[in-house]
């Protein structure tokens, strides 16, 4: 679902200049780069202004005609080419500071912009695609980036150009510049018109083109769905219509362009033509030196390319100010947690109290999910959640994760309310091994170490050994180093879930929340697995979520769950006596009970 700051124009106003100013924030710390730019550039502009006046002066030297200054041909022709050195190299320095703003600044701006992804509350991860989010740290902040590193130099560097070509012109060429005046005022009106059409047709591209990019990160985040349900033709023709419309749109923004850019050579060069002609007469009569009337054109032709740009640099401006926009939305809102606070040292015993419990998703508020849940664990006890699908096992889990907030009632751990503790400490005590297990597409070794950062290389060992990984990962030629693939591809399902236990082993959570981590498993993975989860569990309060019932037998006490409540509870040899009961049918399904 996208913002509606997306899809609405965006014009540059008080308020979206406001917003933009406030990324300067992060500029501020290289202010000295940015203000010795500006100053370079302006005396750069102004240099460059003053070049372009020399060959005019040449031909009065040249003439015998009066110039600004009683300098000779060749004086001029010195003076003009020291000019154009000292230009030059200022033209570098700038080059050099601006860009070491604009990528100290915008790499700044990029890791708070992660920082505050990652630490939204999970909800808000619902709310939006990947490819949305990943546009935001990407093309938006390099929308910024562009227009601090190039595009605000040359509006600046434009506008001085007009400022100073106009009353450079008017002071000394008043009369020609008034024919000029009558130009001037329709080109800029239509620069501004088709300056905001295509700035709306730019805008529906990067739509379109989202929409394109986000086709591509469902169907290769999910390809295995897509060959397993022969299915690339569909995407191909899904993909390839949205990138025809994506080409129509393109089109229109080019022909637009092309318009705009045609108009504008057409009034330019016509009205720098009128003007020569003009000017040639009173250069006949008498009234102006030629050499100013070159100056004139120059400057003319300089003032008319000054205006030309301005349009296509409002709309990148104008761009950069809605990325900017979105870009502090997301800077702005609230977080779960402060990722750079320091790290308590806060261990749980692990007793989990859920106290009347209610919850329905933010999503689906009119769904009710939990209704009245209530439980207790004590510390190192195993308890197992088993029911239907939907009947709100897996909610539990999310909820003692503090993955959202609950609508009634308490969760209570160590005898605190959950939402007392800070929640990256908090979370760092529980460990969780869920059904299908995603890892990271580098190394075994980096994939532990996600439970451990420092652990040693003994620990990593050890670890692996007390999960049943260390056989397999020992006959590989790489060992610890070998690489697993994107989302542990290269990695069997038994593999991947005893490579996740051995990193939770490394985590040593309190409290551990297993769920179905062996339903997808054939006999023999799901026998190396359940060994492996027996050692995880030791001395840690367990919550298992299991549709294989043989797996849970042993717990302490078992919750069947329905449409969001407990409807029993007790151990397996209790369930199982249970006339009619829940438990006793599902296990009947499950196991030779010889039940009548």
């Amino acid at each position: 679902m996208k913002k509606d700051t997306d899809k609405k124009n965006v014009k540059i106003t008080k308020a979206s200049l406001g917003s933009a100013l406030s990324m300067f924030q992060y500029l501020r710390p290289y202010s000295v780069y940015f203000y010795g730019a500006l100053i370079l550039l302006i005396v750069g502009s102004l240099l460059m202004m003053a070049i372009m006046g020399i060959p005019g002066q040449m031909v009065n030297a040249a003439t015998g005609e009066k110039s600004i200054l009683p300098f000779s041909l060749n004086q001029w022709a010195m003076i003009m080419f020291g000019f154009l050195a000292a230009r030059a190299l200022l033209s570098f320095a700038q080059t050099m500071l601006f860009a070491n703003v604009s990528e100290r600044g915008m790499a700044d701006i990029r890791k708070d912009l992660y920082n505050r992804l990652i630490s939204q509350p999970m909800d808000y991860f619902e709310q939006y695609r990947v490819g949305e989010l990943t546009s935001r740290i990407t093309a938006d902040v390099e929308q910024l980036q562009s227009v601090f590193s190039v595009t605000l130099a040359e509006f600046i560097r434009q506008i001085l150009i007009l400022v100073f070509g106009i009353s450079f012109l008017a002071y000394f060429m008043p009369r020609l510049f008034l024919v000029m005046l009558l130009i001037i005022p329709m080109v800029v009106v239509l620069a501004m018109i088709f300056g905001r059409y295509i700035k709306k047709l730019s805008r529906k591209r990067q739509d379109q083109l989202a929409k394109t990019n986000t086709i591509v990160d469902e169907t290769l985040q999910n390809f295995t769905i897509v060959k397993a349900f022969a299915n690339e033709l569909f995407e191909s023709k899904r993909y390839g219509s949205s990138v025809d419309k994506m080409v129509g749109i393109s089109i229109s923004y080019a022909r637009v362009r092309g318009l705009f850019f045609a108009f504008i050579i057409f009034l330019l060069f016509g009205s720098i033509l009128f003007i020569l002609w003009r000017g040639a007469i009173m250069v006949q009569q008498g009234d102006m030196e030629a050499g100013n009337l070159l100056s004139f054109v120059i400057y003319t032709v300089m003032i008319g390319g000054a205006i030309a740009s301005l349009g296509s640099l409002y709309t990148t401006i104008a761009g950069g100010l809605g990325a900017t926009e979105r870009v502090k939305e997301i800077l702005e809102r609230d977080t779960e947690l402060d990722i750079n606070a320091p790290k308590s040292q806060l261990k749980l015993q692990g007793n989990i109290v859920f106290d009347d419990v209610q919850f329905n998703y933010p999503s689906r508020k009119d769904i009710s999910v939990l209704n009245g849940i209530r439980l207790e664990v004590h510390a190192g006890q195993k308890i197992a959640l088993v029911g239907q699908s939907g009947s709100g096992k897996s909610t539990i889990i999310r909820l003692l994760m503090r993955f959202y907030t609950i609508d009634q009632g308490r969760i209570l751990v160590d005898g605190k309310n959950i939402e007392e503790y800070p929640v990256g400490d908090y979370r760092h005590n529980i460990g969780v091994v869920p059904q299908e297990v995603i890892l990271f597409g580098g190394s075994i070794r980096e994939n532990l170490l996600y439970g451990k950062p420092d652990a040693s290389e003994e620990e990593l060992i050890e670890a692996a050994k007390k999960a049943n990984c260390w056989e397999f990962i020992s006959n590989f030629p790489e060992g610890l180093d070998t690489k697993v693939g994107e989302r542990g591809v290269q990695l069997s399902g038994g593999q991947k879930q005893r490579v996740a236990i051995a990193r939770t082993i490394l985590k040593d959570p309190a409290i551990l929340l297993l769920d179905e981590a062996t339903s997808s498993l054939d006999a023999e993975s799901e026998r190396s697995v359940q060994e492996a989860m027996d050692v995880l569990m030791q001395r840690r309060t367990s919550i298992i979520i299991a549709h294989r019932l043989s797996t849970i037998k042993n717990v302490d006490r078992i919750y069947v769950m329905k449409d969001g409540q407990i409807a029993e509870q007790g151990t397996h040899e209790q369930l199982v006596k249970m006339e009619d009961g829940l438990y006793r049918k599902l296990a009947s399904l499950q196991f030779d009970l010889a039940m009548s």
